[in-house]
């Protein structure tokens, strides 16, 4: 599927907990962890679960840059 965001991160799914109507994902990006919310729904129809290689694709105005000192 192509896909016009170029803010993409390939990942693990850490842990996913499932309400009742939204989900809370959470990735490991190297060392990093990236943590998303998205539709219950969605969720299901990706069968999402622990273990999965993702990825988190960011598509957004706002990228705020720190760096470290």
């Amino acid at each position: 599927m192509a896909l016009s965001a170029r803010n993409q991160l390939s990942g693990t799914i850490e842990e996913i907990q499932l309400g009742d109507i939204m989900a809370h994902v959470t990735v490991k990006v190297g060392d990093n962890i990236i943590e998303s919310v998205i539709t219950r729904t969605s969720a299901e129809e990706l069968k999402l679960k622990k273990g999965d290689k993702v990825r988190a694709v960011i598509k957004s105005t706002e990228v705020m840059i720190q760096k470290d000192v």
